[in-house]
């Protein structure tokens, strides 16, 4: 397998639907409403794991591509500041943040320009496939969370 394979490989699992569901199948289908809610005694709502998800995302792309990145702090940074979206506009800039985030990523992943094996922007080790897998990684887990969340409010079942 050549290096555009390994690339095509690694955007299929950044996108999802490969041991994952992909977010985009599901995110639209809890309503705005319940964004916020914690069912079941869970410490967390769709909304926070959303947010989570995106803003991990977005710190993982600036980490490898930004001139000037700065770490946020862990783990107030990477958390909402309350369950649920301030309004329905603040939710669609985050989703479609989110998706335009990924695909930066993905054509970041693409461009044959940039080693999958060399240290990424802001690394001395980090190199650009460990990134990508951090980023694949922590979005399968958060999505199996997403999931539970929309089972558990009564929106989503597969």
């Amino acid at each position: 397998m050549n290096s555009t394979e390994y690339r095509k490989q690694l955007v299929k699992h950044l996108r999802g639907g490969e041991a994952f569901l992909p977010i985009d199948d599901f995110i639209d289908k809890v309503p705005f409403e319940m964004l916020g809610d914690r069912p079941s005694q869970l410490p967390y709502s769709f909304y926070e794991v959303f947010y989570h998800i995106k803003y991990a995302q977005k710190d993982i792309l600036d980490f490898c591509i930004s001139g000037d990145y700065k770490s946020p702090n862990w783990p107030d940074d990477y958390w909402p500041d309350s369950p649920a979206p301030e309004s329905e506009a603040v939710w669609n800039k985050l989703k479609s943040d989110y998706f335009k985030e990924r695909e930066h990523f993905v054509s970041f992943i693409l461009d044959e320009s940039n080693d999958l094996l060399s240290p990424v922007e802001n690394a001395t080790n980090q190199i650009l496939l460990r990134e990508a897998l951090l980023v694949i990684e922590h979005t399968a887990y958060h999505t199996g969370q997403l999931l539970i969340i929309s089972r558990l409010l009564g929106v989503y079942s597969a």
